[in-house]
């Protein structure tokens, strides 16, 4: 038995060493592996030690239905391409909180389960991590909300005669939960992408208030099934409408976004950017814009193919935001051209950053093609920048359309100058009639 065990470990370790998790960081892998093994040793201790008696199915079998429900809702929304928002944990705190820490682990299998074969499947890794952390996190609440209530952890657990306090032991539950998971997941991100900003993700005021409005709706739906699950009939109706209403957001996001890079598209972003050119002028401080282009952009798609093409559009828009502030603009205005708006910066300051920019991409290697051991290419980028000056017409009702004129110009000098550089446009020379791009 021995050798045919050793047979079928050795024929298997190719398959396993092909596992995409093994292309992240080392400490991020050390770290997904000591998250899911933490969370399997928190199933084997809960499990032995959790009586779950059959009334618990009163509570737990509607919950687990609105769970099915709510994930059939998403499908129908068209989310096949992924989750950006999700309101699961109106249902999964009450079941982390009424009944014994063991459904708290368990019940994100159910749900990323039904995700997996319903939604859209993704990594088994990712999947296997999600669960962990949400698990973990619910049964950190779980454990929590015991111990404030002073109840048995094999028992369900109601307000009784004390139900203000008891509704706050579930919302400081409810809170632990959205921490722990946000601790959890955070390194996982920022491990991933280290471009993504962490105040972007966490202080978003559309994210929080997203945020706010489940943990709200969940301690109110735990109170409620904690004095009958009838309560869940009432509840439904409510929370597909706050689903709906957070669709309805994420739509209205994704509208303002290019697709393909996450950058602001063109429209989005000169309506913005004329406002802040207009405080600029009204307030009279500094601003500078860039347009940028990818220099013989043509060639990668001619010789990489045009997917291989938009991977590079996105890796390149990406480091902006290492470059950015929070309150600078960035968005995609052409097929390979983007355009920055960044106020309160003067020129010497727009030309400095510009020439970081640029470094940065021609240094950087851009992996295009599937396979991990594939040949990255590298692009280079040239850039024309127009900065509002001191001595700039700050009286003309055309003050963005002259600044991207300038830059405009700009960039047509560096791409005639030999590319893989950064023009500047002076305040002398920012009211010349543009010459249009050559050679793009």
């Amino acid at each position: 038995m021995l050798p045919g065990l050793c047979n079928r470990v050795r024929a298997r370790a190719p398959a396993v060493k092909a596992w995409p998790v093994w292309e992240n960081p080392r400490w991020l892998v050390v770290f997904i592996v000591a998250v899911v093994a933490t969370y399997t040793l928190a199933i084997c201790a809960t499990v032995r030690a959790a009586s779950m008696p059959p009334g618990d199915l009163f509570v737990l079998v509607p919950l687990l239905a609105c769970i099915a429900a709510t994930v059939e809702l998403t499908k129908r929304a068209g989310e096949n391409a992924g989750l950006s928002r999700d309101i699961f944990a109106v249902w999964e705190l009450p079941i982390a909180l009424l009944l014994p820490p063991v459904y708290a682990l368990l019940v994100p299998i159910f749900r990323f389960g039904l995700i997996q074969r319903r939604i859209r499947p993704v990594p088994l890794h990712r999947r296997v991590f999600s669960v962990a952390i949400i698990g973990l996190s619910y049964c950190s609440a779980s454990l929590t909300f015991h111990v404030l209530t002073g109840t048995h952890f094999e028992s369900a657990v109601s307000p009784g005669s004390h139900a203000s306090v008891w509704i706050l032991a579930v919302a400081a539950a409810a809170v632990l939960q959205w921490t722990v998971n946000t601790a959890l997941l955070l390194p996982a991100v920022k491990g991933s992408d280290p471009t993504v900003s962490i105040r972007e993700m966490l202080l978003a005021p559309e994210r929080v208030r997203n945020d706010v409005t489940e943990i709200c709706v969940a301690i109110l739906v735990t109170f409620g099934v904690a004095y009958t699950p009838i309560t869940i009939l009432f509840a439904l109706p409510f929370v597909t409408l706050l689903q709906r209403s957070l669709r309805h957001a994420q739509l209205l996001n994704a509208s303002r976004l290019d697709s393909k890079t996450g950058l602001l598209n063109a429209g989005t972003w000169e309506r913005e950017a004329a406002s802040e050119v207009a405080r600029a002028v009204r307030t009279r401080t500094p601003l500078a814009l860039m347009l940028i282009d990818l220099d013989h952009f043509k060639a990668v798609n001619d010789a990489h193919g045009h997917l291989a093409g938009d991977k590079a559009l996105r890796a390149i828009s990406r480091t902006f935001k290492i470059f950015l502030r929070d309150y600078d603009l960035a968005g995609r205005f052409g097929g390979e051209e983007f355009a920055l708006l960044l106020p309160q910066t003067g020129e010497a300051d727009a030309q400095h950053i510009a020439e970081r920019i640029r470094v940065h991409i021609a240094e950087m290697p851009i992996v295009t093609g599937d396979d991990p051991g594939s040949e990255p290419i590298r692009v280079t980028v040239s850039i024309g920048v127009a900065a509002l000056g001191s001595t700039w017409d700050r009286s003309t009702g055309s003050q963005l359309t002259d600044l991207l004129a300038a830059a405009d110009t700009a960039l047509y000098r560096a791409k005639g100058g030999g590319r893989d550089q950064v023009c500047m446009v002076t305040d002398a020379e920012a009211t010349a009639p543009a010459q249009g791009t050559a050679g793009r």
